[in-house]
């Protein structure tokens, strides 16, 4: 008889996310990007030429981790900051030829590990998957909308 804490989904997306990023960053290694990188580099091959901020939002990371992050994959010659012409005080990131020349390698990496975690499923099962896996990350964004307009209403309310 399993516990509670054993049919737990939290339990097991945590578990995933340990596993994943362990593979993930023994795959990204040969590359001198951390595991904590290659997201912001998904995030400009979807949309190349964005502002560091808009990437934070995109992926729902500080701007703290991201300005380290982009800073790290500048360094390695990924990525390159230029001055937003529309608020100086304000970077656009762009990808660099190095970071193109490893697109398919980066995204071989995450189908390799996809494919992974998916051995065995059933087409629909995948797609049952992915459709409810979108449908939590939904509602944990919903919920940190909510909560985040409700700590703005204490805000003003002081």
């Amino acid at each position: 008889m399993l516990k509670t804490h054993d049919r737990s989904i939290t339990r097991w997306i945590s578990i995933l996310y340990r596993y994943g990023q362990s593979h993930i960053s023994k795959q990204v290694d040969q590359f001198n990007i951390g595991s904590g990188q290659y997201v912001f580099l998904l995030a400009l091959y979807k949309k190349d030429g964005i502002s560091q901020e808009e990437i934070s939002n995109h992926l729902k990371i500080d701007k703290a981790t991201t300005a380290k992050a982009i800073k790290k994959l500048e360094k390695e010659g990924y990525v390159k900051r230029n001055i937003n012409s529309e608020d100086r005080r304000a970077f656009k990131v762009f990808l660099t030829q190095k970071a193109f020349d490893i697109k398919s390698e980066i995204h071989s990496i995450l189908r390799n590990w996809t494919d992974v975690l998916s051995g065995g499923f059933s087409e629909d099962e995948k797609k049952l998957v992915s459709e409810l896996l979108g449908r939590m990350a939904k509602n944990a964004f919903t919920y940190f909308e909510k909560k985040d307009g409700e700590s703005e209403d204490i805000n003003r309310n002081k």
